[in-house]
């Protein structure tokens, strides 16, 4: 019987300690722009293999991101954008495939050529890395076209620099991978996104709730607490009744 109760109490410190983490990430992702939020939750979950069906886990499982759109603030930068509901930025990812993003705080490399923040290349329609040639301005549509008004060029003179490659997905039909990126999950194919899909000059901010992710992070505390307070009654009892064995 002190087995079970000792597993079942660690099963449970597991799950905790596994929640903590997910509500640390989010807290340290909430000034990020375009960042969900993780949502993770606990369950009960049967041990299965050979024997009788006696022990019972607790499992942290995730169930995916938070769909919520952050709060969108003015920038007034033309780099800035901020995607619409379930629209996608396409990006190369380190390996050089593509991935996808909604953080809009983008920038002008080194190289001319268009990156976030964060250093991802920004694809075109074409798949392509977008250059920007040497500009006086620059404004980008609601449908991702890319207009500037060419060095000594007058602002009538306006010629199309690229259009983003933007995809219409929902949150749950792509996964978030190790680098914060996401990724299409197998067996779905994405979509272009059509009509308007961000509005310049605006970024959205993280989905996270600093202070409802700081009640979420004493509450796990406090339970993983209570775990550990039963792994050592489990384990004081175990000493006592072995002593009482020892005494027969």
């Amino acid at each position: 019987m002190t087995d079970r109760a000792l597993y079942v109490a660690m099963t449970g410190a597991s799950a905790m300690l596994r929640g903590q983490a997910t509500v640390a990430n989010n807290l340290a992702n909430a000034d990020r722009v375009g960042f969900q939020a993780t949502l993770e939750a606990t369950s009960a979950k049967p041990i299965e293999g050979a024997g009788y069906a006696s022990r019972v886990a607790t499992e942290a499982r995730t169930l995916g991101l938070d769909a919520r759109m952050g709060a969108i603030r003015q920038t007034g930068n033309p780099l800035d954008v901020a995607l619409h509901q379930e629209r996608w930025l396409a990006v190369q990812d380190g390996n050089g495939a593509t991935a996808y993003t909604r953080a809009g705080d983008l920038t002008i490399n080194a190289n001319g050529l268009l990156s976030t923040a964060n250093g991802q290349l920004v694809l075109g329609a074409d798949g392509a890395p977008l250059a920007i040639p040497p500009s006086q301005s620059m404004d980008i549509a609601s449908d991702g076209t890319i207009s500037t008004v060419p060095l000594g060029q007058p602002p009538s003179t306006i010629a199309e620099a690229g259009r983003l490659q933007l995809i219409s997905a929902r949150t749950t039909d792509l996964e978030r991978g190790d680098d914060g990126l996401m990724r299409l999950r197998p067996g779905v194919t994405p979509q272009p996104a059509t009509g308007a899909s961000l509005t310049s000059g605006t970024l959205e901010d993280s989905n996270v709730r600093p202070a409802d992710a700081l009640v979420s992070m004493i509450e796990l505390a406090r339970k993983f607490e209570m775990q550990v307070q039963l792994l050592q009654r489990a384990d004081e009892n175990a000493r006592a009744s072995a002593s009482l064995v020892s005494m027969r």
